[in-house]
């Protein structure tokens, strides 16, 4: 048996909930967000053609030459702004949100209005 953490396994078992009802298409891709305890990411992905359109995070050197300062949910929200602005240069206005087990709350929350705040509608 590993030492898998009961949050991990709670999460998981969020994700697969949330995921069977979530599919992104070309009308809507699917903004799919990650964090890990230094880092944020997101994917703007078409299901049905499994690809990724759009990326960012905070491992991105566009990110890191405008760092954003502060803690971590203003970053979070900077990297929102910043998929939302590369998401919108390709043409893509709506999507929907895969928290990925996540809970909406702090660096999740902030990322999605960051998204909102540069134009994407979801």
């Amino acid at each position: 048996m590993g030492n898998t953490s009961p949050r991990l396994i709670s999460r998981l078992k969020r994700k697969k909930r949330i995921r069977k009802n979530i599919l992104g298409n070309q009308d809507r891709p699917r903004l799919s967000v990650f964090r890990s305890s230094k880092h944020i990411y997101a994917q703007i992905i078409d299901d049905t053609d499994r690809i990724t359109l759009v990326s960012a995070s905070t491992l991105d050197k566009e990110f890191n030459e405008n760092k954003a300062e502060g803690k971590k949910a203003e970053i979070a929200k900077a990297i929102g702004i910043l998929i939302g602005k590369r998401a919108l240069d390709k043409g893509i206005t709506k999507v929907v949100l895969d928290r990925n087990g996540f809970l909406y709350h702090g660096r999740i929350k902030a990322l999605s209005d960051g998204a909102r705040e540069a134009g994407l509608i979801f």
